[in-house]
């Protein structure tokens, strides 16, 4: 059994894995000490399992294309007094494997045995599919 696990979420805002990083370095996702985060209404009940090592995979046009590592949990407020989970990211994305997956609200667990492996060093820097062949190469197998 796993001693960790991890998080998936649709990146509702952004359609690539540029957008994204794009986002996260413009300062308004970021954290007092200038780290990214995603704020979500939802505290994770498995929060020991997620800090043991688990990432965050992002899911832009039906395929998980990259993740970030989970740094910590902070509770903060919103505007309107509700109190929220800011999960806070190591800075820098890293791509995976694209693989497809079928839209869902939230945030989902994610079994380490379940996410897709992370690309080489060298396919890191090549430049990103457009999301139909990665979705259709994906499928059959090819990525």
């Amino acid at each position: 059994m796993d001693k960790f696990t991890h998080l998936i979420k649709l990146s509702v805002g952004t359609d690539s894995v540029e957008s994204l990083s794009a986002w996260q370095d413009s300062g308004a996702a970021q954290t007092a000490d200038g780290l990214p985060c995603h704020v979500t209404r939802m505290w994770p009940k498995r929060e020991a399992e997620i800090l043991a090592g688990g990432s965050i995979y992002w899911v832009f046009q039906g395929l998980v294309q990259c993740r970030q590592p989970i740094l910590r949990l902070d509770r903060v407020t919103g505007s309107d007094g509700i109190e929220r989970c800011a999960i806070v990211l190591q800075p820098g994305l890293i791509r995976v494997a694209p693989a497809p997956r079928r839209p869902f609200q939230g945030w989902r667990y994610l079994a380490p045995s379940d996410a897709p492996p992370d690309l080489s060093k060298t396919r890191q820097r090549e430049q990103e599919l457009p999301p139909e062949l990665a979705g259709a190469l994906a499928e059959i197998g090819v990525l």
